[in-house]
């Protein structure tokens, strides 16, 4: 089967979408471009199904090129059979093929490679055919100078029938399967005196088929850190009879020379082999897993509602040092910056209070940002107390600032605030970080903000190239302001990279604005590709084409043009919101119509419908506003069975944390998610949304809040 052909059966596609898809991704196209501007070609598949394809394209491509190295290296010994060949031709796994390769794989000194060089293979093979020899009259004719005695000579022979079995891919196979369907993984303390967070891995044990990922990792992390001793445990006498099974024929001395070797070869070869591959396997299986629930809570974060239109204040909390504000324009643009101090070991509330309210009166402020670090608690009472005594309506919300020190400290922050130090920085960053989280986050590298679990575990490359697609995925779904976008975040845009990026920011700070998507080629170094590639997903809200403001591609001006004249409209009339008759007018005249008059694909068509319809819109700002609030609430003021609004902050294998007001976030068990078995939290909740909970249980000495959202617990009736 061709790869092309294991692509059309593992995604159910046509071969044509798989044909032209790949062809799309060979000739350098990114992934946005492809699911955004080629639908016609792939039949409409969504980015997310295309980075899948294209992760395995470039897997099933690495697994033919193995296997053409391992066939090439076989046939090179002399030693390639067809049988063997037709095995590697259909091996589906790099496992399988390593299985196969095994034993003509070039190994270090070994016993059994002891053994051959003194010419001890001659006897294993007599032995393995198990026909009634005397063993040892057998044996005594291979005593030499290098194999003095018989014992000896038996030895090297059960040692060279030990890694014989053991390279067996047949049986490696059956092996394999029978541990994961039977073996368990266990873990002990390494010192049980020793107070740690692993304590429930102290005497650990669960089967191998049955261990939640979270538990995977935990359990990688504790061994690491010298905490734990795990191990791979598996019934061995019943696993040493499929050895004996496959390969001891019968009784007598021959035959117990090969029970011996198979036990041997299991003990010392095959186990510790299998263990090692079981465990990396679990943890990538583990992995993979949370790097998908990264990626989708990442996802779920960057595209937050942006809080559109309004002056807000950022509040960087801190107690020695005191509390950095930073006051910012609705677009960004920092107004002014100081810092109070009305936290311990300061406690100049009153001071604070007039320093913060006259800064709210002079520049209009109408939101706050506080970060919910270090003094966080005390930072939102302060700011309750302080809106209170308010003339007019200002709401607050607590925002994560998870990466923002990092952020702060980044090269990138000194040349954009050279001025400010680091702590002013990251007050900054906590206000657009309400203003547009997307265009504030594309600046911090994704492991540092604060969603997902086991991040810093995580295999680097793997993870930088997930969570990297969903930044890249989530910049382009959104589209880019040409002319006030940072260059972290034109550097995410399709087809542009940090050289590319630093090219625009250039031209725009020497030539002014752009007013035409046609001066990107006069870009340095952006050639016809790229500006292919970018040229739909950067907007110019003010520029000289109304067409440039949306999602249309320059290739499809003429074809939109056209559409708008076949149904009675112009571009002035999209302008000046016009069209509402445009979706209904083209469904009487039928898309399949319309493609043929205007030579253009149907689902070219009806996206260009949409853009028209509300140019320039965010995809963002039709989803629910994020929770502002105005009071505050403390650990100690929650009681069970009190109903509460919260914003889920993150989800992880085993429920979602949920902000409900207070300095800690209350955690939603995954059975407590829903009136109904809850496969994984987020088959029902996303980082971000806002949901109704009602609290469990509290515990102030843990600082612990147990919620639910299942309604009110039964105790409270």
């Amino acid at each position: 089967m061709s790869i092309h052909q294991q692509l059309e059966q593992e995604f159910r596609l046509k071969p044509w979408q798989i044909e032209a898809t790949v062809k799309l991704i060979d000739d350098g196209n990114t992934i946005p471009f492809i699911a955004r501007y080629r639908k016609e070609a792939t039949g409409s598949l969504d980015d997310q199904l295309l980075r899948e394809l294209s992760d395995r394209l470039t897997y099933l491509r690495n697994l033919q090129k193995r296997r053409e190295e391992v066939t090439a290296s076989i046939e090179a010994q002399g030693k390639l059979t067809s049988e063997l060949s037709d095995a590697i031709g259909a091996a589906k796994t790099l496992t399988e093929i390593e299985d196969l390769y095994r034993p003509y794989k070039p190994k270090r000194k070994t016993r059994a490679s002891i053994a051959r060089a003194k010419g001890l293979e001659p006897l294993a093979k007599q032995i393995l055919e198990q026909r009634g020899i005397d063993l040892e009259q057998t044996a005594a004719g291979f005593v030499t100078e290098e194999v003095p005695t018989v014992q000896d000579a038996l030895q090297g022979a059960q040692d060279i029938l030990a890694e014989d079995i053991s390279d067996d891919a047949a049986l490696r196979k059956r092996l394999r399967s029978f541990l994961f369907q039977n073996g368990s993984v266990v873990s002990k303390a390494a010192n049980s005196d020793a107070d740690s967070v692993y304590t429930m891995y102290y005497d650990f044990s669960e089967p191998i088929n049955k261990i939640a990922g979270h538990r995977v990792l935990a359990i990688d992390r504790g061994e690491r850190e010298g905490l734990l001793k795990v191990s791979v445990s598996v019934n061995k006498p019943e696993a040493v009879s499929l050895l004996r099974r496959a390969y001891v024929k019968g009784s007598g001395a021959c035959s117990d020379l090969v029970s011996a070797a198979c036990e041997d070869g299991f003990d010392r070869l095959i186990f510790p082999s299998l263990e090692r591959e079981i465990r990396s396997h679990l943890t990538e299986q583990a992995s993979e897993a949370a790097i998908k629930v990264f990626s989708l809570n990442l996802r779920q974060l960057l595209m937050q509602p942006p809080v559109k239109g309004t002056v807000t204040l950022g509040f960087d909390p801190g107690y020695r040092t005191g509390c950095k504000v930073a006051v910012v324009d609705d677009t960004g643009k920092v107004l002014d910056t100081t810092v109070v101090y009305p936290t311990q070991p300061h406690n100049k509330t009153r001071e604070a209070k007039q320093i913060l309210s006259g800064l709210i009166e002079k520049h209009h402020v109408t939101t706050i940002a506080i970060g919910n670090g270090t003094a966080s608690r005390e930072s939102e009472a302060f700011i309750a107390e302080l809106l209170k005594e308010l003339p007019h309506k200002v709401s607050y919300m607590v925002v994560s600032e998870a990466g923002a020190s990092v952020y702060s400290a980044s090269k990138l922050a000194a040349e954009e605030f050279p001025q400010f130090d680091v702590s002013l920085r990251s007050a900054v960053s906590i206000a657009r970080r309400l203003q547009d989280p997307l265009a504030e986050l594309v600046k911090i590298d994704p492991k540092a903000i604060g969603v997902g679990q086991y991040q810093h575990d995580m295999p680097k490359a793997r993870m930088d190239e997930a969570l990297g697609g969903v930044v890249e995925s989530c910049v382009n779904q959104v589209g880019v302001d040409v002319n006030t976008a940072s260059q972290p975040l034109l550097a995410r845009v399709s087809g542009i990279n940090a050289g590319v990026a630093k090219n625009i920011t250039a031209y725009r700070d020497e030539n002014g604005s752009f007013t035409d998507r046609r001066q990107f080629l006069k870009v340095a170094k952006l050639g016809k590709k790229a500006y292919e590639q970018c040229a739909g997903f950067l907007r110019i809200p003010a520029g000289d084409n109304l067409l440039d403001n949306t999602a249309v591609h320059p290739e499809s001006y003429k074809a939109a043009k056209e559409l708008l004249h076949i149904c009675g409209y112009t571009l002035d009339d999209v302008a000046s919101g016009s069209l509402a008759g445009l979706p209904e007018q083209a469904n009487r005249i039928g898309y399949n119509k319309l493609s043929e008059q205007i030579g253009a694909g149907e689902p070219t068509l009806r996206d260009i419908v949409s853009e028209l319809m509300k140019p320039g819109r965010d995809p963002r700002d039709e989803l629910p506003k994020p929770l502002l609030r105005s009071d505050v609430l403390e650990l100690k003021d929650l009681k069970p069975g009190m109903e509460l609004k919260g914003t889920v902050r993150n989800v992880i294998d085993f429920g979602a944390f949920v902000d409900i007001g207070v300095h800690e976030d209350g955690l939603v068990h995954v059975s407590q998610l829903a009136n109904r078995f809850v496969k994984h939290p987020l088959d029902v909740v996303k980082v971000g949304d806002v949901v109704t909970v009602w609290v469990l249980d509290v515990d102030l000495k843990r600082k612990r809040i147990s919620l639910t959202m299942k309604g009110r617990p039964k105790t409270d009736a």
